[in-house]
């Protein structure tokens, strides 16, 4: 089986995360280049449904970036952001994908070396997870695998 290199998507805020991702890449940080970043209005905008499709898709991990707690540029965007995301995290655990391949995160514009931080070490994280029951590529070789020892 080829080396797992986990599929990960980072919703971020336009108007924080999204500008530490942009400062992180113009300082030149090294950061996993599996993180897909996917812009958002708000944090709040992430609801649960779109984080469960991401991992329907064939995500092995997702995390989503707000503003820092009482700084959300729309009030409380980022409060209702991880109120949903503990939501889904509960329903992770209860289908068996495992809550612990959800995270959420708080950052400022200006913390673009957290930012490849925090990609390095979720990185890390779903690597030891291994992929998703979900990732139907490595689910096939697994189960063609599993077929060839009988």
């Amino acid at each position: 089986m080829q080396e797992f290199e986990p599929k990960i998507i980072a919703f971020c805020c336009y108007y924080c995360a999204y500008s530490a991702a942009d400062l992180a890449g113009s300082l030149r940080l090294q950061y996993p280049a599996n993180i897909r970043v996917i812009e958002m209005p708000c944090s709040g905008k992430t609801d649960v449904r779109v984080l469960l499709e991401a991992f329907e898709d064939g995500a092995d991990g997702v995390y989503v970036l707000g503003c820092m707690e009482g700084d959300c540029h729309f009030l409380k965007g980022n409060f209702r952001a991880k109120r949903r995301v503990q939501q889904a995290k509960k329903i992770l655990d209860e289908i068996g994908i495992g809550g612990e391949r959800l995270e959420m995160y708080n950052l400022s514009a200006a913390m673009g070396p957290r930012f490849a931080e925090i990609a390095r070490e979720f990185t890390e994280r779903i690597r030891k997870l291994g992929p998703s029951p979900l990732n139907k590529k490595y689910a096939s070789a697994n189960s063609m695998k599993a077929g060839e020892q009988e």
